[in-house]
């Protein structure tokens, strides 16, 4: 690292310093979904392979995560692999099953959060399926960050998904389509969605550039306040994330008003 990149290393950690010291812990969004985008991005600008790409995304999901700590929040969503995902080359979509499942296991191991999957089984290999289980249970008495890993996750998937439990719950306790048709409504609907009882998220963060939602939580971020950020996810750094925060408690939520 020559002269200029530690001058430049050394002033970007000063203002990140200056924001944090600045930002307001009232203020900072309880639940904060994360589309982590532009790994392909980062590897190709940087002349290395895509696999390497994912793993540099891999990598920063801790250093995330431990920023998030630090500010108080209390639920991340990470968005790790989409339904469309499965649609990729398997020369690249089975090692990137293979760094998820990794980052999986290596939160359970951690020990500072509680993992929870948003998202299909079904479409996810069995050696992923139990992964997920075990994490689960794993750090099922972990009080710190509840952390939704969202695999084998698509936003129209979920609200389908919502439905098709809400109507087998009803068949359950033997409640006709009538009575079900009468009772519907909004909270009935989000208590059978994947995050359940979770508050929705009230910041969504998104790198690469992207400004859009690509499916994401649609039912959850209906109110939801949204960062789009320039920088590739495996570049992302504390300063991108406080800004985002700052971002956030500079805005004053409407709620859809």
């Amino acid at each position: 690292m020559n002269l200029r990149d530690k001058l430049r290393g050394l002033l970007v950690r000063l203002y990140a310093r200056r924001v944090e010291g600045h930002l307001d812990h009232a203020q900072v969004p309880k639940h904060i979904g994360v589309i982590m985008d532009g790994n392909r991005r980062w590897a190709k600008a940087s002349g290395s392979s895509t696999v390497h790409g994912h793993r540099a995304g891999a990598e920063k999901i801790e250093e995330f995560l431990g920023w998030c700590t630090e500010t108080d929040v209390e639920v991340v969503t990470l968005w790790l692999l989409s339904t469309d995902n499965f649609d990729r080359p398997q020369e690249e979509l089975v090692p990137l099953l293979g760094i998820i499942e990794d980052v999986v296991r290596t939160l359970a191991t951690d020990g500072r959060w509680r993992v929870h999957h948003v998202g299909t089984m079904d479409l996810l290999p069995a050696q992923m399926q139990t992964a997920l289980k075990e994490a689960e249970e794993a750090t099922a008495h972990i009080d710190g960050i509840l952390v939704n890993v969202a695999i084998g996750y698509g936003g129209r998937q979920e609200i389908a998904d919502a439905v098709r439990s809400m109507l087998l719950d009803a068949q359950d306790k033997g409640v006709s389509l009538e009575r079900l048709a009468e009772s519907v409504d909004i909270d009935m609907i989000g208590r059978h969605l994947y995050t359940g009882d979770q508050p929705d998220p009230d910041l969504v963060i998104r790198t690469s550039g992207e400004q859009r939602l690509s499916g994401f939580m649609l039912w959850q971020t209906a109110h939801s306040e949204y960062y789009f950020c320039e920088v590739f996810w495996p570049a992302f750094r504390k300063v991108d994330f406080l800004r985002a925060l700052r971002d956030y408690a500079a805005r004053h939520r409407r709620y859809g008003g």
